[in-house]
């Protein structure tokens, strides 16, 4: 059971590595992969479900980050 401490650092770090990520995966996946000028639907939605992924990954690794550590004490 994690603290209210942990939840807040947990949330932190969760959001704040998703702002790096994704100006990452922006700047050196996407950009480079559709060419950005002005943007379709279909490059709108490309560009959603890959952040989509991005997140979901990031969101679990950090859950299981803490649980791990959380566990420990």
């Amino acid at each position: 059971m994690q603290s209210k401490y942990q939840s807040i650092v947990e949330q932190t770090l969760n959001v704040g590595s998703g702002f790096i990520i994704s100006v990452l995966v922006w700047e050196f996946a996407i950009k480079n992969l559709i060419h950005v000028g002005v943007l379709s639907v279909d490059s709108s939605i490309w560009i959603t479900v890959i952040f989509t992924v991005v997140s979901f990954i990031r969101g679990y690794f950090w859950r299981r980050y803490f649980n791990n550590h959380s566990s420990e004490r």
